[in-house]
């Protein structure tokens, strides 16, 4: 069905299901419901509308309103039945000879309280858990297979990056510059959706943005806000044009295959002011710092540490990511099939990094009235420390 992309072993899934089930069993969870898109993608290769349930022991069943016979062909699950309602859930399980779980683990970071309450309803007698956590930490370890795709997203969002002058020049809106490159990612097989967990939280392909523009705060979990094209949207480009001396942002993400690589680069018409150019030299010294310190074992709160004492010595402490009182609190996060993955190289995470993650590193300052200078790479962490899967140029791409 869809010639030429790769697709993980059926194998690679069976593992995937092994190690859920082995958390379900060390915690006393006798089974689990999955339905967020991109958990249900993980544990079955498939986005078909559908109730994934995984009992602690035994085999999966996947059930689907909506379309079977995609899901059929899609999934690697042995068990897909019809679903015409969750109202039947219940009689599905009992058919396949499923007990009906004491405690039922749920993603109940994401679910709606409508569908909370139904399966409250429908599993009167049990427990109900969040399973979440749990979901989270097994995607952020990735598999040969994964690294790969994502491998293959950095290389085509160096692409992206790279057809940036062609199109860039003074006097031309954001939202005009915005469209060009996002033609050329388009063609060159981006997905077109950038999924992210966090409620609430949207993006299309990402933030362009230039001078003052880039440094206007928003709503959304990034160091970066922007005007937007209007307040419904109220991020990301808008119709302010571009002027020669300024940075201009260009922090985009690349969706291939389900799975996204994060990328940021700062482009100028002439060369950017002395103090912006150092600055953005900067911040290309802490990423460098941080790459040399992010090992297997070290907590992803020691690495935002280690980010702070840097601005703080290099008195940049009230613009480093944001320049406000509610400016976020990260340096990097993880990345996969949803842009706000485990884990966040955030202040007081304890989580530690491990072989396989991958990262997106993104020190940038913020300065109002201004602009936005930094740089942001998606890298994998290996045994030996962190691997650059974004290699286009870092320093200040100047036209």
């Amino acid at each position: 069905m869809y010639p030429g992309l790769p697709k993980p072993p059926t194998s690679e899934i069976h593992q995937r299901m092994k190690a859920l089930q082995a958390h379900l069993l060390a915690s006393g969870i006798d089974g689990a419901l999955i339905v967020q898109k991109a958990d249900l993608f993980y544990f079955s290769l498939t986005v078909q509308n559908g109730h994934l349930f995984v009992p602690a022991r035994g085999n999966p069943i996947l059930m689907v309103h909506k379309n079977m016979e995609r899901a059929v062909s899609e999934a690697c699950i042995d068990t897909v039945v019809p679903l015409n309602n969750p109202k039947e859930i219940p009689g599905i399980l009992k058919t396949a000879g499923v007990s009906m779980p004491r405690i039922l683990g749920l993603e109940l970071d994401v679910i709606p309280a409508n569908l909370y309450l139904t399966y409250q309803s429908l599993f009167e007698k049990a427990v109900l858990t969040d399973i979440s956590p749990a979901v989270r930490r097994l995607r952020a370890v990735k598999s040969e297979t994964e690294i790969a795709m994502i491998r293959r997203a950095a290389q085509l969002a160096d692409q992206v990056a790279e057809s940036v002058p062609r199109f860039l020049r003074e006097g031309m809106t954001e939202v005009e510059l915005a469209g060009q490159i996002e033609a050329v990612a388009r063609k060159l097989g981006h997905q077109g959706i950038v999924r992210m967990r966090l409620w609430g939280s949207e993006l299309f392909y990402g933030h362009l943005m230039s001078g003052p523009a880039a440094a206007v705060p928003s709503y959304l979990s990034s160091p970066t806000g922007g005007l937007g094209p209007s307040p419904a949207v109220a991020q990301g480009p808008g119709f302010r044009k571009i002027k020669r001396h300024e940075p201009v942002l260009v922090d985009y993400v690349f969706a291939y295959n389900g799975y996204l690589a994060d990328h940021t680069r700062i482009f100028s018409l002439g060369r950017l002011p002395d103090l912006l150019h150092d600055r953005h030299r900067l911040m290309l010294a802490l990423s460098g710092e941080i790459r040399q310190a992010a090992k297997p074992g070290v907590s992803a709160g020691d690495i935002w540490e280690k980010a702070v004492a840097f601005v703080r010595r290099h008195g940049v402490e009230d613009h480093f990511m944001g320049a406000d009182d509610r400016r976020i609190r990260f340096v990097g996060h993880g990345v996969g099939l949803e842009l706000d993955e485990y884990p966040f190289l955030a202040n007081g995470q304890a989580q530690r990094l491990a072989a396989g993650m991958t990262l997106a590193l993104e020190p940038k300052l913020v300065m109002p009235d201004v602009g936005v200078v930094g740089v942001e790479n998606t890298l994998l962490v290996t045994p030996d420390g962190l691997e650059p899967l974004t290699r286009f140029e870092e320093d200040v791409i100047v036209i």
